[in-house]
C-alpha cells in the first residue's frame, strides 16, 4: 500500500474471481492467468514461463508469497526474466496434474505451492514446490532468487538440453497419467490385498496408519467397515472404530466448532494443519455416520451432527450453496498473521470467559496445560473420556456433559470475536457434490429434515448455476459460472443427485443423475479401453489427458464414477451400466492388482459388484406420506447396507411414473392396504413384507466375501 492507503501494484490477476488469484493481485510479480496470452506473448518475447500453483488455504503458499512474491528485487528478476503465470489449483485440477507429476518425476515428492519453469510450448523443464528467497535462508544453499536468475541462463545458453529435459519429462507425464491397458477383470484379491496392507500398518495406539503426518484419507474407514460386513473379521471393525474414536478426541478435531482440519503433523492426530477443507468434512461425515449405522455408538453420531452443523453456519452460502475452505492463519492481537491462534487458547483465557467449575472441568477434559502444546497456547483435545474426567471431580457424566455443552457455546461465542481465518468462498461443483451427498445421506438415516433440506437448497443452485444448455461448470465466484467441469465434478455430482433420490423420492434427482451420467459417456468416457479422462472431449489440449487412477484427499472421479454406474444400472436395470462398469474395472485391474490401496475408493466399488447388491422398494398406500410409515422406514435408517438401491413410492400415478424409469417397482403394490417392502437380489425377491422386524431380517443378510 502507498502512503493513501492504494495498491502500489496491480497485475491481470485483479480481473479475475478466484480467491487465491487475487490474493496475489497487487504482488509486485506481473502475474498472468493461465492462458493462451501469455504463452504468446513467451514466444514473443523468446522467454521462459515461471508457473506457480497453490490455492488460497495454503500456509506455505501464504509464506512464499510474503518471502518472495512481495520482494520488489525477486519480482524485478522474475519479470525481466519470464513470462509469470498464477493458477488455483482448486479450479483447474488438470493443470495440477500435469506438472505436478513432472515434479514427482523431477524430484520425487510434490506439494504446494508448486513452483514450475516452463518453455513457451507448456513443457516443463525444472521444477519443485516451496523455495526460501534468498540463499542460506531457512537452511538452503539455494534460494529462489537465485534460481529465478540461473536457469534464464540456462535457458538461453543450453537451449538444446532445455529441449531434450522439456520433451522427456512431456513423454513421462502422458505415460503417468494413464493407467497400464488391462484386458481382465480385477477379483476380490484385491479387496483381501488392501485389507492385508493396512492391518499390517495400522497404528494400534493412535489409530490411522503408523507414521506421521497422519491425514484422514490414508485409512480408509468406509472400506474397513465393508470388509468387516463381508468377513466378520471383528480386527477390521476394531481399526476403523480405535481411528475414528482417536480423530474425534485429537486436536484435528475441532471442539469448538465442530469440523476437521485437513491433517495431523503428529502420529497422534494432536497438531493439526490447522485449514479446513470442504471434502474433507464432506467425507468424514459420511465414515462418521455409516459407523453409528453399524454400531450404534452415539458418539458417531454427534461428530456427525457437529460437522454438518459447522458447515451450515460457517460453509453456507447465503443461496444454500457450500464455500470451499478455511485458511489455517489468522490475525493474532498484535496484527500479525498465524496458524492455528484463532483456534487456541491459553488457561488464562479460558478462566475469564469460565466460570470456576467450567473452567476446571474444560481444562481437565481438553488437555489444557500451563506451558501449553503448540506454541505456548493450548489445542483443545480430549485425552481420557468424559466418565474418567468426571468421575475425578466427583460429577455425574450427565451433569459433566451439560457443562461442557455450556462452556463449548460461550467459547465459541467469545472466539468468533477473534480475527476469523480467510475464507475461500469459491462454490466448487466436485465439492459441493460430495457435501450434497453427505446431508443428504445423513438427513435420511438420522430423520432430519434440516440436512435434507440443505441438501435440496444446494443440489438446487448447482444445477441452476452450474448446469448450462446440457454442460456442466466448475466454480461459481460473484455472480460466475467459469470452467469446464471436470471427471469429478460430474462424478460427484451424479452421486449427490442419486443420494438425494434416495433420500427424498423426488424423481428429478435421479433424472438429473442419468442425465449428466450421459454427459460424461459422450464427453468423458474412454470407449475403447474404459475408464474416464479428467478432462472433456472439446476441453483446451494439454500435454497429457489424464486418466485418474488415484484415491487421495479427495476420491478420483474414476473410482466415484464406476460407483454410480452399478448404482444406477441396480436400480435401472440397464444393463449398459454393468457393462460400461465392467470396462471400467477392467481399465484400472493393473493398479487394483498391484497397489489397491492407491485405489481405496475404487475397491467400494469392487465391493459392490462383487456383493449381491439389495434392491429394496417400499411401496407405501396412495394416501400415505413418505414419512407416516415410520417402523418400515426406520429399519432401513438403521442398517448398514453400503450395497443396496432403494425406491420408496406412494401408490397410484407416483407409483406408475416412476416405474417407468425404474422397472424394479413395476407388479409392486401396498399388500392389504399396508405399506410393503420388497427386498430382492439380482431379480430374486425375499417375501414383501409389512412387518417391520421380517424387514429387519431380511436386510441383514450378507453374502461373505468368496
Amino acid at each position: 500500500m502507498d502512503k493513501n492507503g492504494w495498491a502500489q501494484f496491480t497485475n491481470r490477476l485483479f480481473l479475475e474471481s478466484s480467491p487465491y488469484l487475487l490474493q496475489h493481485a497487487h504482488n509486485p510479480v506481473n502475474w498472468y492467468p493461465w492462458g493462451d496470452e501469455a504463452f504468446q506473448k513467451a514466444k514473443e518475447l523468446n522467454r521462459p514461463v515461471l508457473l506457480s500453483i497453490g490455492y488460497s488455504t495454503c500456509h506455505w503458499c501464504h509464506v512464499m508469497e510474503e518471502e518472495s512474491f512481495e520482494d520488489i528485487e525477486i519480482a524485478k528478476a522474475m519479470n525481466e526474466n519470464y513470462i509469470t503465470i498464477k493458477v488455483d489449483r482448486e479450479e483447474q485440477p488438470d493443470i495440477d496434474a500435469i506438472y505436478m507429476s513432472a515434479v514427482q518425476a523431477m524430484t520425487g515428492s510434490g506439494g504446494w505451492p508448486m513452483t514450475v519453469w516452463l518453455t513457451s510450448d507448456r513443457k516443463p523443464f525444472y521444477g519443485g514446490t516451496y523455495f526460501p528467497a534468498r540463499d542460506g535462508d531457512r537452511g538452503v544453499q539455494v534460494g529462489f532468487l537465485t534460481l529465478v536468475k540461473k536457469l534464464r541462463e540456462v535457458y538461453d545458453g543450453q537451449s538444446d538440453k532445455v529441449a531434450e529435459s522439456s520433451e522427456a519429462l512431456a513423454k513421462i507425464i502422458s505415460e503417468r497419467l494413464r493407467p497400464a491397458e488391462a484386458s481382465d477383470l480385477p477379483g476380490t484379491e484385491s479387496l483381501k490385498s488392501a485389507a492385508n496392507f493396512y492391518k499390517q500398518r495400522f497404528d494400534s495406539k493412535n489409530g490411522g496408519l503408523s507414521g506421521a503426518p497422519k491425514f484422514p484419507s490414508s485409512m480408509p474407514v468406509r472400506f474397513l467397515l465393508r470388509y468387516y460386513r463381508r468377513t466378520q473379521d471383528k480386527s477390521f471393525l476394531q481399526m476403523a472404530e480405535k481411528t475414528l474414536s482417536e480423530m474425534a478426541s485429537g486436536g484435528i478435531y475441532d471442539h469448538i466448532g465442530g469440523g476437521f482440519h485437513r491433517y495431523s503433523t503428529d502420529e497422534k492426530w494432536l497438531v493439526p494443519h490447522f485449514e479446513k477443507m470442504l471434502y474433507d468434512n464432506a467425507l468424514l461425515a459420511v465414515a462418521y455416520l455409516e459407523a453409528f449405522q453399524l454400531t450404534g455408538n452415539e458418539e458417531y453420531s454427534r461428530v456427525v451432527h457437529e460437522i454438518l452443523d459447522y458447515v451450515l453456519r460457517n460453509m453456507t452460502s447465503p443461496e444454500g450453496a457450500f464455500y470451499s475452505a478455511t485458511d489455517a492463519d489468522s490475525l493474532t492481537p498484535g496484527g500479525h498473521r498465524e496458524e492455528g491462534y484463532f483456534f487456541t487458547w491459553t488457561p488464562k483465557e479460558l478462566d475469564q470467559i469460565l466460570t470456576k467449575n467450567e473452567a476446571e472441568l474444560v481444562k481437565a477434559y481438553y488437555g489444557v496445560i500451563r506451558e501449553g502444546n503448540f506454541e505456548g497456547r493450548n489445542i483443545l483435545h480430549t485425552p481420557k473420556p468424559l466418565s474418567e474426567i468426571s468421575k475425578r471431580l466427583r460429577l455425574s457424566e450427565v451433569e459433566a456433559r451439560q457443562v461442557i455443552n455450556k462452556a463449548r457455546e460461550k467459547l465459541y461465542l467469545e472466539r468468533n470475536k477473534r480475527p476469523h481465518p480467510i475464507r475461500d468462498e469459491k462454490i466448487l461443483t466436485a465439492w459441493n457434490g460430495l457435501m450434497i451427498s453427505a446431508f443428504a445421506t445423513v438427513g435420511f438415516v438420522l430423520n432430519d429434515s434440516r440436512y435434507t433440506a440443505a441438501a435440496i437448497r444446494a443440489a438446487s443452485f448447482v444445477l441452476e448455476n452450474l448446469y448450462k444448455k446440457e454442460r456442466l461448470y466448475r466454480s461459481y465466484k460473484d455472480g460466475h459460472a467459469k470452467f469446464n467441469a471436470y471427471l469429478d465434478d460430474h462424478a460427484f455430482l451424479i452421486a449427490a443427485l442419486f443420494d438425494l433420490y434416495e433420500t427424498t423420492s423426488d424423481l428429478k434427482w435421479l433424472t438429473a443423475a442419468i442425465s449428466l451420467d450421459q454427459v460424461l459417456e459422450k464427453h468423458f468416457e474412454d470407449k475403447k479401453s474404459g475408464g474416464f479422462f479428467m478432462t472433456s472431449t472439446d476441453h483446451e489440449k494439454l500435454l497429457a489427458r489424464e486418466k485418474p487412477a488415484y484415491d487421495g484427499a479427495e476420491p478420483s472421479g474414476n473410482s466415484v464414477a464406476l460407483l454410480n454406474l452399478l448404482r444406477l444400472g441396480e436400480l435401472t436395470t440397464r444393463d449398459t451400466y454393468r457393462k460400461r462398469a465392467e470396462k471400467s474395472l477392467t481399465a484400472f485391474s493393473g493398479a487394483l492388482s498391484r497397489a489397491p490401496m492407491s485405489l481405496s475408493e475404487m475397491l467400494l466399488a469392487l465391493d459392490f459388484y462383487y456383493d449381491l447388491p439389495k434392491e429394496i422398494m417400499l411401496v407405501l398406500p396412495e394416501d400415505k406420506a413418505r414419512d407416516d410409515d415410520i417402523a418400515l422406514i426406520a429399519k432401513l435408517r438403521k442398517a448398514f447396507l453400503p450395497n443396496r438401491v432403494i425406491g420408496i413410492v406412494r401408490a397410484g400415478n407416483e407409483l406408475k411414473s416412476q416405474s417407468k424409469v425404474i422397472p424394479l417397482l413395476k407388479g409392486k403394490y401396498p399388500m392389504q392396504g399396508n405399506s410393503t417392502a420388497y427386498v430382492c437380489e439380482k431379480g430374486i425377491c425375499q417375501l414383501p413384507t409389512s412387518n417391520p422386524e421380517i424387514l429387519g431380517k431380511q436386510l441383514t443378510k450378507v453374502a461373505p466375501l468368496k
